[in-house]
C-alpha cells in the first residue's frame, strides 16, 4: 500500500509541479559536475539526477508498469553510476540530455515552453564547454573568474525557469520529444568536442581558439547546407531528394501505385480488386501477411506475426503483419499504401452503383415509353368501343368501315410495342414519308374535332415514324385533355415536311403554369393531369433521333408544343 501511495505522489508531484521537478533535477546535476566526475558524493548525486529524470522522462507515461528487462536497464545504469562515473560520462550524458531537451525546441508548442527549453538548453551547452569539457577532458586549467561563472553565475538561470508562465493544461506538454533533432543536436555537440580537440592537438591552439574555430566550422556547414537544402536557384535542392528518400524506403510508392491503377483497370468489382491488391502486399520484404475488412466482405493473406500495423477508414480496415516492428517512416508508408487502396475500393463502389443506377434508369425509361405507348392503344380503342355504343343498331356501316380503319392501325401500333420491349435497341429505326404519315394522321383524327393546317410537304421525304407517333399521341391527347375540362378549347395541329420538319400541336387553353414550366421535358414534373413523364420521354426520343421538343408558344389561347427537326437526308 505504501509502494502505490509513493508511486500516486511521485506521479502527481511531476505531473502537476514538474517544472520544479525539472529545476531539482538540474540542480542536482550541477552539484555532480562542480564536485567533479571522481568524487563519491558526485556519483550520489549523479545517481539522484538520474533517478529525478526518470521521473520526468519523456518516453513513455508514468502510469505504466515496468517490465523486467526496463527493471533491469535501469538496475544496470545505476551501478554504473556508482561504480564507473567519470569526466567521459559524464561529458556524454550532457551532451545527450542537451540533445532531448534541444528536440523539444523545435516542436510546435507554447511560447513560452519553447523559451523553457531554450533557456535549459543554453544552461546545458554552457555548463559542457564551459566547465566539464576544459577542465576535465582536456585538462586545461580554467582562470578562477571562469569557474566561478560556471559554479555560481550558471544556477542564476535557474530563477527564470521557475519564473516563466504557465498554463494548468499543458502538464503533459513536456512530454514530447523529436527523435530526428535531438539525435542532430548530440552529433552537433560531439563533433564541436572533437573538432576543439583536433584543433588543440594538431593545430597548436589554445581551448577558447579551438572552441571558436569549431563553431565557425560548423556554421558554415550548416549555412551551405540550408541553402542547399531550398535553393533559389532552378534545381530542386536536397530536400527534394529527401523527400524521395522517404517515400522509397522499404516500399516502392511508384511500382505500388502503377500496380493498383493496372489492377483497377483489369478488375471491375471491388471485392476482387481488394484480394488481387492484398496479395500484391505480400510481396513487400517487410510484409508477412494481413487482412482486411469491408462492410461486405473480407478476407486474410499470407501468415501473421506478433508484429503488426492497422489502417482504418469508413470504407476499410487493414492490417499487416510484419517481421519486425515498424518504424515511424514505415507506418507513415503503410498508413498512405491503405489510403490509395481505400480511395481505389471506394470508387469501384461507386462505378458498381453507377452501373446499376444506369440500368435501374433504363428499364424505368423503357417501363414509362411502354406505358405510355400502351395508354395510347387504350385510348384509341376507347373511342372505337364509345362509338359503338352511341349507335349499336343504327348506321352499321359506317361501324364497318371505323373499324376497318382503326383497328389495323391498333394492330401495328401493339406490335411495335411488343418489338420494342424484345428489341429495346432499335427503337425509331423505321421511318415512313412525311405524306403518308401525315394523311394517316388525319384519319385516325378526323373525328376528334381537331383542325388540320398544312405547309409544304415534299415527295420522298421521310421521318421517324416511332418519334411522330409518340409525338402526335402525347401532344394530342394532352390538348384534348384540356378539351375535356372545357369545351371551348379548340385545338389545332399544323404540319410541315420539307428541308424543315415541323409538326405543333395548339391549343387555346390555358398556358402552362410557371412552375410546371422550369421542369417541363427534362424530367418528371407533378400537374394536375399527370407527371409529364410522355412529354420528356418524346423529348429524349426527338434528341436521339436529331429532333427538338419544345414548348413554342406558351400564351392564354395559344399554348403550342412543336417538334421541329431537318428534314435533309432523311429522303425515303
Amino acid at each position: 500500500m505504501s509502494q502505490i501511495r509513493i508511486a500516486q505522489f511521485s506521479q502527481l508531484f511531476v505531473t502537476r509541479h514538474w517544472r520544479f521537478a525539472f529545476v531539482l533535477m538540474l540542480g542536482v546535476l550541477h552539484l555532480s559536475a562542480m564536485r567533479g566526475g571522481e568524487d563519491f558524493w558526485a556519483r550520489a548525486l549523479m545517481l539522484a539526477h538520474f533517478g529525478l529524470f526518470i521521473l520526468w522522462q519523456p518516453f513513455m507515461r508514468g502510469e505504466r508498469r515496468l517490465s523486467a528487462p526496463q527493471t533491469g536497464a535501469i538496475v544496470l545504469v545505476s551501478a554504473g553510476i556508482l561504480y564507473y562515473l567519470n569526466w567521459w560520462l559524464l561529458a556524454l550524458w550532457v551532451s545527450v540530455f542537451a540533445g532531448i531537451v534541444g528536440g523539444k525546441v523545435f516542436l510546435f508548442q507554447a511560447p513560452w515552453l519553447r523559451r523553457f527549453y531554450l533557456t535549459v538548453l543554453a544552461y546545458l551547452i554552457a555548463l559542457l564547454l564551459v566547465w566539464i569539457v576544459p577542465s576535465a577532458i582536456f585538462d586545461v586549467h580554467v582562470p578562477p573568474a571562469l569557474g566561478q561563472l560556471a559554479e555560481f553565475g550558471l544556477p542564476v538561470l535557474f530563477l527564470p525557469m521557475l519564473l516563466m508562465p504557465a498554463k494548468a493544461d499543458s502538464a503533459e506538454t513536456p512530454q514530447i520529444v523529436d527523435f530526428f533533432y535531438a539525435t542532430l543536436l548530440f552529433l552537433l555537440f560531439v563533433v564541436l568536442v572533437l573538432g576543439s580537440f583536433t584543433l588543440m592537438r594538431i593545430g597548436r591552439l589554445e581551448y577558447g581558439e579551438a572552441l571558436s574555430v569549431s563553431m565557425l566550422v560548423i556554421a558554415a556547414v550548416l549555412l551551405i547546407l540550408s541553402i542547399a537544402w531550398s535553393p533559389r536557384a532552378s534545381f530542386g535542392g536536397l530536400s527534394m531528394y529527401f523527400s524521395r528518400y522517404l517515400l522509397s524506403i522499404g516500399l516502392p510508392f511508384e511500382q505500388w501505385l502503377l500496380f493498383l491503377a493496372e489492377l483497377s483497370q483489369l478488375e471491375t468489382q471491388p471485392e476482387r480488386l481488394m484480394k488481387e491488391a492484398s496479395a500484391g502486399l505480400a510481396r513487400l520484404p517487410w510484409v508477412t501477411g494481413g487482412r482486411w475488412n469491408t462492410a461486405e466482405h473480407s478476407g486474410d493473406f499470407g501468415a501473421e506475426s506478433k508484429n503488426f500495423a492497422d489502417y482504418t477508414d469508413n470504407a476499410l480496415h487493414l492490417r499487416v503483419f510484419t517481421n519486425h516492428a515498424l518504424s515511424p517512416s514505415l507506418v507513415w508508408h503503410f498508413h498512405l499504401l491503405g489510403q490509395l487502396l481505400s480511395e481505389f475500393y471506394v470508387a469501384k463502389l461507386r462505378e458498381q452503383k453507377l452501373q446499376q443506377q444506369t440500368y435501374v434508369q433504363a428499364v424505368h425509361e423503357t417501363g414509362a415509353r411502354m406505358t405510355h405507348d400502351i395508354k395510347n392503344l387504350l385510348q384509341s380503342l376507347n373511342v372505337l368501343c364509345s362509338a359503338i355504343e352511341r349507335d349499336p343498331d343504327g348506321r352499321p356501316g359506317e361501324i364497318v368501315t371505323l373499324l376497318r380503319r382503326q383497328l389495323p392501325v391498333v394492330t401495328q401500333r401493339l406490335q411495335q410495342t411488343l418489338d420494342k420491349l424484345q428489341k429495346p435497341q432499335s427503337d425509331g429505326s423505321r421511318s415512313e414519308t412525311a405524306k403518308s404519315w401525315w394523311e394517316g394522321f388525319k384519319r385516325n383524327y378526323k373525328d376528334h374535332g381537331v383542325e388540320f393546317a398544312e405547309d409544304e410537304i415534299a415527295e420522298g421525304v421521310a421521318l421517324p415514324k416511332e418519334l411522330f407517333d409518340s409525338a402526335a399521341d402525347n401532344l394530342l391527347q394532352n390538348a384534348l385533355n384540356k378539351r375535356k375540362l372545357d369545351e371551348a378549347v379548340s385545338v389545332k395541329v399544323k404540319f410541315r415536311g420539307a428541308e424543315t420538319i415541323e409538326f405543333s400541336v395548339c391549343d387555346s387553353g390555358e398556358p402552362v403554369s410557371d412552375d410546371v414550366l422550369q421542369g417541363l421535358l427534362k424530367g418528371p414534373v407533378r400537374s394536375r393531369g399527370g407527371f409529364g413523364i410522355g412529354l420528356f420521354q418524346t423529348a429524349r426520343l426527338a434528341e436521339n433521333a436529331g429532333f427538338s421538343l419544345s414548348l413554342s408558344s406558351n400564351e392564354t389561347g395559344a399554348v403550342c408544343f412543336t417538334l421541329q427537326g431537318d428534314g435533309r437526308g432523311r429522303d425515303a
